[in-house]
């Protein structure tokens, strides 16, 4: 499974940004996805997961709110929109991919490269 993300940028405190990730696998709709973080310094961190049909979600404390996961599966693509974005949001962003059941520590199975968000004050 190739996963490629994209929407990272250079977005103003209290903006907001999408970013998308697009699976090349077939049966995408088989597949848990989950976003996560890495910011300079720091270990790569759990920000949010959905199961193949959207119907449950996951949130680490810090987005709640704040962020929304989501996915189109005809599109094989899953989403994350970030509201409210705040300095310490800045990091890069990985989209991950496996099969199971949804999990919000980091052993999936597929990752991909990762799109920068970074937020100024």
């Amino acid at each position: 499974v190739q996963l490629q993300a994209s929407g990272g940028g250079l977005v103003q405190a209290g903006g907001s940004l999408r970013l998308s990730c697009a699976a090349s696998q077939r049966t995408f709709n088989m597949l848990v996805m989950a976003w996560f973080r890495q910011a300079p310094g720091k270990e790569r961190e759990f920000v949010a997961t959905i199961n193949w049909s959207g119907g449950t979600t996951y949130y680490a404390d810090s987005v709640k709110d704040r962020f929304a996961i989501s996915r189109v599966n005809a599109k094989n693509t899953v989403y994350l929109q970030m509201n409210s974005l705040k300095p310490e949001d800045t990091a890069v962003y990985f989209c991950a991919a496996g099969l199971g059941p949804v999990r919000i520590n980091r052993q999936y199975e597929y990752w991909g490269q990762g799109t920068l968000v970074t937020v100024s004050s």
